[in-house]
């Protein structure tokens, strides 16, 4: 595979979460791509704590990417290469908040990405000159986009627009609406961890999920691409 030179930003990883201390035997990775804002992570925190409990009995670790501004394609693309590099060839899942919502997405093609986990994405309204969001290179890869129907920063019907184009390139994608919450989806933020904690480990290792994201794949359009994020969601999976 050809190696990205590192961006010019002096994007980088993050310390590893998760294998219950130094990490030995790496079986899979995670990428968090924060948003715009250092100072509004969003959900990303939280998930990697989460992250790193559930996933450490398999060998998965979570590296946040840090650069200077919002993620692009190219840093998420860097880091994918930079796993593969430190820990041979594990699947890599991209998780992305915001703009790193958008970079998780673009870079869904890159060889070592076998998930990708879009939150909040920022994907804006193209003009009229310019093409939208491109989906042919989410083909083959496990693809959640969840999204805030109270979001005032990203239009949620943006991410919707794009899930279904998505879904005609790849039925594996799925998208969930977190009713009455925001950007930042703190209202219902245990949900959401739970439901990215489930879709991770399923679409890393097991290729299991819970009920409602196994019906989300499976239901054709727009069902699967507007699935309800249940209140409670998470307390009877695993821990």
């Amino acid at each position: 595979m050809a190696q990205h030179a590192p961006p010019a930003r002096g994007a980088r990883l993050g310390r590893a979460a998760g294998a219950n201390g130094p990490v030995t035997t790496v079986s899979g990775a995670v990428l968090l791509l924060p948003g715009a804002s250092r100072w509004s992570p969003g959900p990303l925190r939280p998930l990697a704590r989460a992250l790193a409990r559930s996933g450490a009995a398999h060998g998965l670790v979570a590296h946040p990417v840090v650069h200077g501004s919002a993620a692009r394609e190219e840093d998420a693309e860097w880091a994918a290469d930079e796993v593969v590099r430190r820990y041979g060839d594990v699947p890599v899942c991209l998780v992305g908040y915001d703009a790193g919502g958008r970079a998780a997405l673009r870079a869904g093609g890159h060889a070592a990405v076998n998930s990708v986990l879009a939150l909040a994405p920022c994907l804006g309204g193209p003009a009229p000159e310019e093409p939208p969001e491109p989906v042919k290179q989410l083909s083959g890869r496990q693809v959640l986009i969840v999204h805030g129907t109270n979001d005032a920063r990203s239009d949620p019907e943006s991410s919707f627009r794009l899930a279904t184009r998505a879904k005609k390139a790849n039925r594996s994608t799925c998208r969930f609406e977190v009713h009455s919450d925001g950007h930042g989806l703190r209202e219902h933020q245990r949900e959401v961890v739970a439901l990215a904690v489930d879709f991770v480990l399923g679409a890393v290792f097991s290729g299991r999920y819970s009920r409602p994201v196994t019906d989300a794949l499976a239901a054709p359009p727009p069902l699967g691409l507007r699935m309800p994020l249940a209140s409670g969601f998470g307390r009877s999976l695993r821990g």
